[in-house]
């Protein structure tokens, strides 16, 4: 569900949204009754339901901040968007210097402590023991939970960020940043079990509610750091390999030219198609090619050409870390690289550096 647009940038709410927010509330009612001992039940499933708001709001101010910060770095942000029990804010390329990823990861935990300071500042001027002084420290706790929670020195989390931007900058390579955090992201999985279970041991008041929060946000942190790890495998760029060793020559023809004869051309080579006034028309997608061929060999080649875009078009000074990552992200299986004056100067397929990266071969052209 689309709440608003920040900047462009869809703000989403997930239907898992709410089964986290009735679980909250079906377990902090029974303590809201203890920290308010003359609160009706009703009262004590309304604070309840307040909490369970007061909590998303948080999280959303938290991924507003991230969002924020990542635009005035230059950095596209494709949604925000808040699920159970937490929420993501997702950047469309990874930041280029372990000084931006730094920024943007903190950007989120400064905005929560600071909404919890403040809130903490209001309640000395609300009546302590009634409900809105409680609604006020929902609101103070929330923000503090969210803001040193997501202070922990693992991923998914922005203090595992913060610690992969760190060993990123001190050793020059992210992947050695990543691995630091992803190892951080298991401690912090661990840590919350036992910190559950040593809850119902004591017997705490808020056993069960902690029970539910850490069971949950284990597994999300565990998903998550494997999911980083996973993702830096695929930006694995092996050394001394170029893009310029991966790349096809290019050809560029008449967009008219009989859609045969572009094939034929096109033997080992991308092709682009350019029209009279001189505006590229796309680069020829050989499979629509062949098929064109075969049923009208004479028909302009610009029928079976692929639309260049803005994310299928690579720089060839790019880092190719970032080249992989694009490579994986986008639904294009070529691509077109330009020199820095944006004149053609290849074309990349998808299955050229797949195959790359994988080290089952080295293509040299």
């Amino acid at each position: 569900m689309l709440l608003f647009r920040v900047g462009g940038v869809p703000v989403l709410l997930a239907p898992s949204w709410w089964i986290g927010s009735l679980i909250i509330v079906v377990l902090y009612t029974p303590l809201v009754s203890r920290l308010l001992p003359g609160a009706s039940s009703g009262m004590s499933w309304v604070l309840a339901a307040a909490f369970a708001v007061l909590l998303g709001l948080s999280v959303l101010a938290h991924e507003l901040g991230h969002c924020v910060v990542a635009l005035r770095l230059g950095i596209p942000v494709r949604r925000v968007r808040l699920f159970l029990l937490g929420g993501l804010s997702e950047v469309a390329r990874t930041p280029r210097k372990p000084g931006q990823e730094g920024l943007v990861a903190a950007a989120g935990p400064f905005v929560s402590i600071l909404l919890a300071a403040l809130c903490g500042l209001l309640l000395l001027a609300v009546p302590p023991g009634g409900p809105t002084w409680l609604l006020v420290a929902q609101c103070a706790v929330a923000n503090l939970a969210v803001g040193v929670f997501n202070l922990l020195p693992g991923l998914p989390l922005d203090g595992g960020r913060m610690l992969r931007a760190g060993v990123w900058a001190l050793t020059g390579v992210r992947a050695k940043g990543t691995k630091a955090a992803v190892f951080g992201g298991g401690l912090v999985a661990v840590a919350l079990l036992v910190w559950a279970l040593w809850g119902l041991a004591e017997g705490s008041e808020d056993r069960w509610l902690r029970l539910g929060v850490c069971v949950v946000t284990a597994w999300f942190v565990a998903l998550g750091a494997s999911s980083e790890f996973a993702a830096e495998g695929r930006r694995g760029w092996p050394d001394g390999l170029e893009v310029s060793d991966l790349m096809r020559p290019v050809l560029q023809l008449p967009a008219e030219s009989p859609v045969s004869a572009a094939l034929s051309a096109s033997a080992g080579r991308g092709v682009v198609l350019v029209r009279a006034d001189g505006v590229a028309a796309g680069l020829l997608d050989e499979p629509s090619a062949q098929r064109l061929a075969a049923e009208a060999p004479h028909a302009p080649a610009e029928f079976a050409a692929e639309p260049i875009r803005a994310e299928t078009v690579l720089l060839l000074s790019e880092p190719g870390d970032d080249i992989a990552e694009r490579v994986h992200e986008v639904a294009s299986w070529q691509f077109l690289v330009v020199d820095d004056e944006g004149r053609p100067a290849g074309v990349l397929h998808r299955e050229d550096v797949r195959m790359a990266m994988s080290g089952h071969r080295r293509p040299t052209r």
